[in-house]
């Protein structure tokens, strides 16, 4: 339900700690606006999926530092 006029906009987004952010704006009709978010969301996902495109979620490592027993610090 995109309209063709105007034209969507497709721009880099932001760049994040892990990733590089991605906007799409296409125009719609004010009733179309959820499921155009959702349907695109959707096709982009499988697309990336297809195309082997994998999410990186941001992850910590954390190491434990044995403390000796009568160490208060």
């Amino acid at each position: 339900a995109c309209l063709d006029t105007p034209e969507p906009n497709v721009v880099v987004g932001g760049l994040g700690e892990s990733s590089v952010d991605l906007l799409c704006r296409p125009w719609v009709r004010t009733d179309d606006y959820w499921p155009t978010y959702w349907g695109l969301t959707e096709i982009v996902k499988k697309r990336f999926d297809e195309a082997g495109i994998t999410i990186p979620y941001p992850q910590r490592d954390v190491h434990m530092i044995p403390q000796a027993e009568n160490d208060v610090t």
